[in-house]
């Protein structure tokens, strides 16, 4: 066992969904031992500031990057650190918070990956990519509900901020061991509830062997669950394919196969179906439970526990 804290690193775009992403993996994990840290805390410049300097928040000249490296190197080795905080309502900054590491630490944000020594912090790597359009609908019901925009201001920012996405967010997905994209199908829309997963699973960690229900033979989970070789930046990688329209007989099949090939995730999973996991807030705000969600935040979560079982 490894007595070290294991780290998460969840890279993407604004609005890609990295919270809603976070949020089940420590509530599988149980939120007592997992510790979140928003690197997007570690603006240089307030919302005022960048404002009148012409920067975005995605540039790195923005973010003290310097300092998110420094804190990683500490959380790695079980230290605490005096995190700073943005907060998105005000646009200012609040006081700092003292944080000692969990068993688990989640870092989500914007440029998680973009220095060496921050890329080296990292048990698992996710990286986020969501299609543009969905991610701009995202954006708009996040920063008008949340934020305090209204839609213009929003959809000018997106404008504002793409090249600074294009030049140092996307390329991020290069050092990404599981790249994770959520989209519609033809016929749904951007229902939320039935949006399609695909994840990328590059060599660069032991992924579950999945084989067993869904090779080319005897794949009794039909089309709605299965796995494809592709390539990816011209290397082989398998990529998991789940249907938004999966039953939760098909999820819980799936489900168990994660549980089961190692017995040490045995307590982190029910197999009848784990319902705390795959939440997303439905359009009148109720709360629904998405099944590809849920099965990402799972093969995710065996990972970190992979990772605290294996790695040194």
């Amino acid at each position: 066992m490894v007595h070290r804290p294991i780290i998460l690193g969840i890279v993407g775009d604004s609005a890609a969904g990295k919270t809603t992403l976070t949020r089940g993996i420590a509530q599988v994990l149980g939120e007592e031992n997992v510790t979140v840290i928003c690197t997007d805390d570690y603006h240089r410049y307030d919302r005022q500031q960048r404002a009148e300097l012409g920067i975005s928040a995605l540039h790195p000249d923005c973010n003290y990057l310097d300092i998110i490296q420094q804190h990683l190197g500490l959380l790695r080795t079980g230290q605490p650190i005096l995190k700073p905080i943005y907060n998105h309502s005000t646009g200012k900054f609040d006081p700092p918070e003292y944080i000692k590491p969990n068993q688990y630490v989640i870092v989500e944000g914007l440029l998680g990956y973009s220095t060496r020594g921050m890329r080296d912090s990292y048990d698992v790597k996710v990286y986020l990519a969501p299609p543009e359009e969905l991610r701009t609908g995202w954006k708009i019901k996040r920063d008008t509900s949340k934020r305090g925009y209204n839609r213009e201001q929003v959809l000018d920012q997106l404008r504002q901020r793409e090249p600074d996405s294009e030049a140092y967010i996307r390329p991020q997905r290069q050092w990404a061991d599981v790249i994770v994209t959520f989209y519609p199908s033809e016929n749904d829309g951007q229902n939320d509830l039935l949006l399609n997963a695909s994840l990328i699973l590059r060599p660069t960690i032991p992924h579950p062997d999945l084989s067993t229900i869904l090779g080319a033979d005897g794949n009794h989970l039909g089309s709605a669950i299965r796995l494809e070789l592709d390539r990816d930046m011209g290397k082989p990688v398998d990529v998991l394919q789940i249907d938004g329209h999966a039953t939760v007989e098909q999820v819980i099949e799936l489900e168990r196969v994660l549980c089961n090939e190692v017995p040490y995730l045995g307590k982190f999973c029910n197999l009848q179906g784990n319902p705390t996991i795959g939440k997303v807030v439905g359009t009148t705000g109720e709360m629904l439970q998405s099944y590809p969600l849920a099965l990402t935040q799972l093969l995710i979560t065996y990972h970190m526990l992979k990772a605290a079982n294996f790695h040194p």
